[in-house]
């Protein structure tokens, strides 16, 4: 059945690419249950410019259990771990639904990009720095790794 249901999501992720161009999603070759996707950073935020990649890891009872989603992209974010990119969302852990498609997901994490949730931290400085209003200094972190990590590098 996850199978299925992953095929049936390719397919639409191909006729979605003109109508979501924030997201690239990728299934892997040789294997349906491993995807990658390239996120656009929303604009009016610190990752604005930045483009992430997400490695997506689809368990065999995928839709009734979530995927595993990390960034591959060094992101300063309160619900991303700065080393392992684990991505700390709710419907991700207990609120997954089999309504989400592996597309809703990325719209998602492009929401919680727009909107972090500091009192729930993976990234303790990030969500210390939000916590205590400094939102100039989150958002010039935020920034500079997007430059260093999610930006083309020119020349």
């Amino acid at each position: 059945a996850s199978r299925a249901r992953l095929f049936k999501e390719y397919k639409e992720v191909q006729r979605e690419k003109v109508a979501d161009p924030d997201i690239q999603l990728v299934c892997d070759d040789s294997n349906i249950f491993k995807w990658t996707a390239l996120i656009k950073g929303p604009s009016e935020t610190p990752y604005e410019g930045g483009v992430f990649q997400l490695a997506f890891a689809v368990p065999e009872h995928y839709p009734l259990q979530p995927p595993q989603v990390r960034f591959l992209t060094k992101i300063f974010h309160p619900n991303v771990h700065f080393k392992t990119g684990e991505i700390c969302l709710d419907i991700l852990k207990n609120a997954w639904s089999p309504a989400w498609t592996l597309q809703s997901v990325c719209r998602a994490i492009i929401a919680l990009m727009a909107h972090p949730e500091p009192d729930s931290p993976l990234n303790c400085d990030s969500g210390n720095l939000l916590r205590s209003g400094d939102i100039r200094g989150y958002q010039s972190m935020a920034r500079m790794y997007t430059r260093l990590a999610a930006m083309p590098k020119k020349g």
